[in-house]
């Protein structure tokens, strides 16, 4: 069960208790979720993800978002220090805000249930097409993820995330 907290927001007028959550909910998958929030996650929108780095504050980095099934995949260049701080507390938080109505978000909490190497032998496979699969989502351009440090034998990590709860606010127009 996901727990899913709808913030009142104030598209159609003001409203006693406006920006406080209304309702509280559960749903049992992310393909029950409100079609207005999926569609943030469907479109090719930048979240912002945040983890948590050694000086115990917040590390926000604007990337792309992508989901299969319940789960959602983060895929990360190895040697980035985010890499370390996820394996270290492997909580993130993301927000995707749409871009033509800052008032019409979502935001998840989730949790690290399981990390996969691009040089694992029997998945790794895996980790490179989800790569370029959201690469053709937010470029579009070319069938393989054309931004790998050149100056380095670039590999990735994909981390699979069990959605914890979400938030969401507003709607699209």
């Amino acid at each position: 069960m996901v727990k899913v907290n709808k913030f009142i927001d104030v598209s159609e007028g003001l409203k006693a208790g406006q920006f406080g959550v209304g309702d509280r909910g559960e749903i049992t998958s992310i393909s029950d979720l409100d079609p207005t929030y999926k569609q943030l996650m469907d479109k090719p929108y930048a979240c912002v993800m945040a983890v948590m780095g050694p000086s115990g504050r917040p590390n926000l980095t604007p990337m792309w978002f992508d989901y299969e099934g319940d789960k959602v995949l983060v895929n990360v260049a190895s040697h980035r220090k985010k890499t370390q701080w996820i394996r270290d507390t492997p909580q993130i938080s993301i927000v995707i805000m749409n871009p033509e109505n800052m008032y019409h978000w979502l935001s998840m909490k989730v949790t690290v249930e399981r990390e996969i190497s691009e040089d694992d032998p029997n998945e790794g496979e895996r980790v490179t097409a989800q790569l370029n699969r959201i690469w053709q989502k937010y470029v579009g351009e070319g069938d393989e993820y054309g931004l790998r440090d050149p100056s380095i034998d670039e590999r990735r990590v994909l981390f699979e995330c069990r959605v914890d709860t979400i938030a969401t606010f507003g709607v699209p127009g």
